[in-house]
């Protein structure tokens, strides 16, 4: 008996004894788990809720969920680590793992993705962004040879949107419109004086008068609220802007290959998500201006229609010629371009 009660305190000790140290082992493995999550930021100069922005969630989304949180990405939307003028080197740099941005804000650093920004007939932001991804696989831009490309989209092209209908070259003669930098040929070629600014500036320069309207994808017109501002929008598509999304190549060298596999799995799954959002947000912004604001829809004459894409089309030949001179295979990327637009504006029509 005596040795009885001697030995059941040396066994409740083992017991205890045991319970802490599996609590110990238990602790120290959730640690080492918590330390070994991959953590990348991911940049971008315009802020949430922008359908860039939208479909970088979704991304960081998609890639926790199937990493099953081994990596974890921490967003900086609104230019809170790095904005439009310095985005890629940011990212070369090391201040941003991944970054953001629209190639149409870096004039002369990427010349053949010029040639499909401009206006080129796409019939929506769904064949503009398979296009658009289509090209840069097959020509891959030279100032992205060092870094790891992450997805492409583009926006759908640029409409006119004006405080008067615009219908002819005759109505935009002269006409103040914002621009973004590379619709500046394009709206002088038409005839118009483009103004350029931020987005920010736009409806105070609207109440003021110093522009009449501006050049942008649709969407804006209920995102931002213009459609109080502006009552028209001329039918006719003009250029779009490019978005890629790259890696820090170093950064991307040291992910382990099933997370590699992941991001490359996203690619082409983002391109066809973020077409997808922007085509049905631009209907929904349309319909909700028209319904709201009485937005109108101005359609161009089919001679006034051959005008403007005569003058479009020569322009976009033009510049075509002097990159061939310049070395790159300009000639094949627009036969290539076209190609590509006829397939996925009947494909996505």
């Amino acid at each position: 008996m005596k040795r009885l009660f001697v030995l059941i305190p040396l066994l409740l000790a083992a017991v205890i004894l045991g319970a802490c140290g599996s609590n110990g082992s238990e602790k120290s493995a959730s640690n080492k788990s918590k330390g070994d999550v991959i953590k990348l930021t991911y940049a971008f100069f315009a802020p949430a809720g922008t359908f860039p922005a939208v479909q970088m969630e979704e991304w960081k989304k998609r890639l926790e969920e199937r990493t099953d949180g081994k990596v974890e990405v921490e967003l900086f939307p609104g230019g809170t680590l790095l904005e439009a003028n310095n985005m890629y080197d940011g990212v070369a740099n090391g201040t941003a793992d991944i970054g953001l941005s629209s190639t149409s804000y870096e004039p002369g650093r990427f010349p053949l993705l010029a040639i499909s920004d401009m206006p080129s007939g796409y019939a929506n932001a769904k064949s503009a962004s398979h296009v658009a991804a289509d090209l840069v696989e097959k020509y891959p831009p030279e100032a992205l040879k060092d870094f790891k490309i992450i997805t492409t989209f583009a926006t759908e092209p640029a409409y006119i949107q004006s405080k008067k209908p615009i219908s002819s070259i005759g109505d935009l003669k002269g006409k103040q419109l914002r621009i973004a930098g590379a619709l500046t040929p394009i709206m002088e070629e038409l005839g118009a004086a483009p103004v350029g600014m931020s987005q920010a500036e736009v409806p105070e320069a609207l109440q003021t008068g110093v522009v009449e309207g501006y050049v942008s994808s649709r969407e804006i017109l209920k995102d931002t609220k213009l459609a109080e501002m502006v009552g028209y929008a001329t039918d006719y598509p003009l250029a779009l802007n490019t978005f890629i999304a790259v890696m820090n190549k170093d950064k991307w060298d040291s992910l382990p290959e099933d997370v590699q596999q992941a991001i490359d799995d996203l690619n082409r799954e983002m391109t066809e998500f973020t077409g997808d959002y922007l085509d049905n947000h631009v209907q929904e912004s349309i319909t909700w201006s028209q319904e709201t604001h009485d937005l109108e829809i101005v359609k161009l004459s089919e001679s006034e229609k051959k005008s403007w894409d005569e003058r479009l089309s020569k322009m976009q030949e033009e510049y075509v010629e002097k990159v061939e001179k310049d070395g790159q295979p300009a000639k094949e990327y627009l036969k290539d371009m076209r190609s590509l637009i006829e397939k996925y504006n009947e494909q996505f029509k």
